[in-house]
This record gives C-alpha cells, sequence and structure tokens, in this order.
C-alpha cells in the first residue's frame, strides 16, 4: 500500500460492491480487482466516483458507488479523527499543530502542562500570540518545508525543550506544521546545580590541595596504622634540633621523610641539603662534605671549594647511607656533631657550623658496630632519635591507594587513559612481597601504564615475576579464597582479609561500592576492624 494515506477502515472493493444491474451507465469510473483495497485505489485515482469491480478472470462482477465511497471515507475518517485525538493525549512530549499560516489548531494537555496555556486561550490564535517569533522553531517548517529533529531549543525563559519539527504536506503543498516539544527544564537545572556544584568542589578540592601542601608530610602517602605511626613519631622529632636517625630497606622514602623533617622544623626556611655517602668515593668524601682550602690538592680549584656543610648552614643536612661512610670519615662527622665545628680539607682553623644533621640508613648498624665497621660513639650520637619506615609488605593497605596515585601520575605525564586495576590484578599486587618497595611498586605502575592499553589492567598485563607462579616467598604470603558458597558475613571478612583491611580494594573485589561496604560493616558491628 504504498502512497497509502489512510491506516484505518479500507474494506476489500468485494466488501463493498453492488451488483452490476444497478450500475449507472454514465458514471465515471475505474477497473479493480475484487481483492484490492478502496483507499488504495482512491490514493491512485482522487478523482473517481464509482469502481468497476472486476473478477480474477477480469469479469466485470460488480461496482462500489459514490454513496458507498462516501460511506466508506467518512468511516475512514472518524476513525483517523479517534485515533488522532488520542495520540495527541498519550504521548508525553508537548504537541502543536499549526496550519499554513501559523494558526494554532491543536495544543495537547502535556503543552498546556509545560508552558500553563489553556487550550482555550491559543487555539485559533496564530503562535506568536504566545511566544516569540525567534523562538518558535516550527515556523521555520511551515516557512520552508525543512524538518528539525532533537534541537534544543528556549521557546520562554526558564523552559527547555529538545524540540522535532516537520511540516505536513498535501499534494505537494504546505498545509501545516506539527511540533514534539520533550521538556528538558529539569535536567538543564540539575546540569546547572552539577556544574555549579563541581566547580565548588573543584574550589574544595584546590583549598584541600593548598593546606595538604603546606602539610610538611604530604607528598608521604598511605593511611596504614604502621606509616601513620612512623609519621607520628618523625613530627614529633621534626619541631626540635635533635640529630635524627631514619632507618628502614631500600625503596621506603627515607628522603621523603627527611625532607618533611626539614619542612616542619624551625628551620624550614633554611636549605635542604642531601649528600648520598654511597654514592661518592672515599677519597672524594671529605671535600666533597666538608670542603677545601686553595691548594690542598693537585688540580684543586685555585680559589678553594666550599662543601655540603656550608650550603646547609642554618638548614638541614641530609646523609643519606650513612652506613657506607668510610670509619675514618666518621670521627669527623663525630667531631662536627659534638663540637658544631669543622676543617676544610687543607685548613687548619676550625669554621663554626649551625647544621641540623638527619641521617638515613638501610643497613643494621648496631650490628656494624658490633663488627666494627662503625664508630659505636657516632652510632650514640646519630640515634638519639630512630624512626624505622616500615616496608611496603607490612603496609600493604596502603598499595591500593598508592598504586592509583601512581598511575594517575604516568598517565597525567605520558597523556594516556587512566587505566583501572582488576580486582585479580589487585589482590596479585596484594600479594607480592615488594623487596624493591615503594619504589618497586611505582616503576611498576609506570611500565603498566606504558605498554598496557586497555581500559582495565589485568593479571596478564604484569611482568612475570608478578604472576601467581613467581611471586617471592608466595608461601608466607596469605592467598585470596574463593568468594563463593559462604555467606555474607564470611565474605566480607575474608574480603577485608584479602587486602590487609584496605575498604575500597575489598568493595572492588566484592564487586560492590564502598558505601555498601560501610553499611555491611556496621551491620555486622566490624567499624573498627
Amino acid at each position: 500500500m504504498q502512497n497509502q494515506p489512510f491506516s484505518f477502515y479500507n474494506p476489500f472493493l468485494y466488501e463493498i460492491m453492488q451488483p452490476n444491474s444497478f450500475l449507472p451507465p454514465y458514471a465515471y469510473k475505474v477497473q479493480a480487482k475484487e481483492s484490492a483495497r478502496l483507499f488504495d485505489i482512491i490514493s491512485a485515482n482522487p478523482e473517481v466516483t464509482t469502481i468497476e469491480v472486476l473478477s480474477d478472470a477480469n469479469e466485470s462482477i460488480g461496482y462500489v458507488s459514490a454513496e458507498a465511497i462516501v460511506l466508506a471515507s467518512t468511516r475512514a475518517l472518524r476513525e483517523c479523527f479517534a485515533f488522532y485525538s488520542n495520540i495527541l493525549q498519550t504521548v508525553d512530549d508537548s504537541l502543536t499543530i499549526v496550519n499554513a499560516e501559523g494558526t494554532v489548531i491543536n495544543w495537547n494537555k502535556q503543552a498546556e502542562a509545560m508552558y500553563q496555556i489553556p487550550s482555550e486561550d491559543i487555539l485559533h490564535h496564530h503562535i506568536t500570540r504566545h511566544f516569540k517569533k525567534d523562538a518558535v522553531m516550527l515556523l521555520k517548517s511551515i516557512h520552508d518545508g525543512s524538518s528539525i529533529t532533537r534541537h534544543y531549543n528556549q521557546p520562554r525563559a526558564g523552559t527547555h525543550v529538545l524540540v522535532n519539527t516537520s511540516p505536513v504536506m498535501l499534494n505537494g503543498q504546505i498545509i501545516g506544521g506539527i511540533s514534539a516539544e520533550k521538556d528538558i527544564s529539569d535536567v538543564v537545572r540539575l546540569h546547572d546545580q552539577l556544574s555549579n556544584t563541581t566547580a565548588h568542589l573543584h574550589d574544595l578540592e584546590t583549598e584541600l590541595y593548598a593546606e595538604q601542601q603546606e602539610d610538611p608530610f604530604y607528598k608521604i602517602k598511605g593511611r596504614s596504622a604502621a606509616i601513620m605511626q612512623a609519621i607520628q613519631l618523625t613530627r614529633k622529632v621534626a619541631r626540635t634540633d635533635a640529630t635524627l636517625l631514619i632507618t628502614g630497606e631500600s625503596g621506603v622514602g627515607k628522603e621523603l621523610f627527611a625532607e618533611a623533617v626539614h619542612r616542619a622544623s624551625p628551620r624550614a626556611s633554611g636549605p635542604f641539603i642531601a649528600l648520598n655517602c654511597g654514592a661518592i668515593p672515599a677519597a672524594l668524601f671529605e671535600s666533597e662534605l666538608f670542603g677545601y682550602e686553595k691548594g690542598a690538592f693537585t688540580g684543586a680549584i685555585h680559589e678553594g671549594k666550599k662543601g655540603k656543610m656550608d650550603a646547609a648552614e642554618g638548614g638541614t643536612l641530609f646523609l643519606d647511607e650513612i652506613g657506607e661512610l668510610p670509619l675514618d670519615q666518621q670521627v669527623k662527622l663525630l667531631r662536627v656533631l659534638q663540637e658544631k665545628q669543622f676543617y676544610r680539607v687543607g685548613g687548619h682553623k676550625p669554621i663554626a657550623t649551625d647544621v641540623r644533621i638527619v641521617a638515613a640508613t638501610n643497613r643494621d648498624l648496631e650490628t656494624m658496630v658490633e663488627a666494627g665497621q662503625f664508630r659505636q660513639d657516632l652510632f650514640y650520637r646519630l640515634n638519639v632519635v630512630s624512626v624505622p619506615i616500615p616496608p611496603l609488605r607490612e603496609r600493604k593497605e596502603d598499595i591500593p591507594e598508592l598504586a592509583q596515585l601512581f598511575l594517575k601520575e604516568f598517565a597525567v605525564k605520558y597523556g594516556k587513559p587512566l587505566p583501572e586495576l582488576a580486582s585479580k590484578t589487585l589482590i596479585l599486587l596484594l600479594d607480592y612481597t615488594w623487596p624493591g618497595n615503594i619504589r618497586q611498586l611505582r616503576n611498576l605502575m609506570e611500565r603498566l601504564v606504558i605498554l598496557t592499553d586497555q581500559e582495565r589492567i589485568e593479571p596478564e598485563h604484569l611482568p612475570e615475576g608478578y604472576q601467581p607462579n613467581h611471586l617471592p616467598f608466595a608461601d608466607q604470603t596469605p592467598t585470596a579464597r574463593p568468594l563463593a558458597a559462604r555467606s555474607e558475613y564470611d565474605e566480607l571478612v575474608e574480603a577485608l582479609r584479602t587486602t590487609y583491611g584496605n575498604k575500597s580494594a575489598a568493595a572492588q573485589l566484592l564487586g560492590i561500592s564502598r558505601v555498601t561496604l560501610y553499611n555491611r560493616m556496621k551491620k555486622y558491628n566490624m567499624e573498627k576492624g
């Protein structure tokens, strides 16, 4: 039924035909098979008044009179109006229908509610009586025959809509237009509120970041009991001028603690000078630390040179890997700590110094003292207060936070999307013993950002040494049991155990939100767990 305008009552010709004996002799007629539908014939022959009906053998068997055509047309029109009226009032959108002149000929109840304009106030009036001309997209459709789809419009102040319009055509002529408008005012208001809230959150984040930067310890990340205890102890020592010894394995962040001590101390406005005792040849260490006088040795700068001790005047000198300091230099450092003065290489005049010494080591100095490798008196001078920094394997609940921070750092650095750690990957990271500590974790996250193009980092993306069969000391680390066939409480306990108490990681492992996790913990009186 191509070009068929009537989708309603449309009878077969044999249903409404009359015998040939009543066929008017001079009526204008067309011929059609008895199985044809009435309005298919009328569509193809708009001027027809009578239809001669033919059998499948092309024999004349009857006709459809003008009266029958009118009755059928009337019934079809009534059905059309019934459906038309119900459609107008059933759809959620605001529907407006105008004639070719722009006069409103239909205005449904949704339009009344959206614009607070009763039908009796707008019907049979030009649409611009209630709306500005340039705000009515429907006028464009009846003017140039164009259609508009999902176009954002603001026909009135405070009213936001997505509008669809199309012209109504008859015999190639525009006889009117229809507009359907979806009210998105609430969405726009929510978007505005969200934008304002986002901007406010951004301001709060900026303020929080500024406050964090004011905290001398803001670079030290983690909330585990072990790291918080180290931070708390270091804060107390930082306010004094006492010599401090920071101990811990390689890669735990000892220099970060030393910097934090300096920033939290009364010497914060002074210089922070770091010197790695293990990176300087023994023969050059004294001149590097204390400087030298002119002509002190062959090849020396003519004017002489100041050392790190001079550079740190009024501030903090951080001596990393103090256990590598040669024995003959240890006595000279001891003099600085005892007498607050030193001698330059080739010099004979003592130089007073005002420097706070913070030392760090990854070696057991007490064992070295017993072995005669480290001076006992220097050890006692350095060890006024000792701050042990826990290795990463003793603060595994911090791994998810640290991993996420490093992923974000390197995603920004390399201009790549921020990947997500799959739950199984996170469990492998938690089960690993991290001999290289935070430095190793940071290097791994950098590698993953560079080499992984997927949105989620799966276990197969990890290097071979991090796979389950290659985990060092795997038999000494807790392993995850399947979270199946157990009660909600058991699953919760197991998830928290597997993730070493990290709430975010436990929620991810269980496939629930953190809010749901906290609600379940509260349910089982585990808030403090």
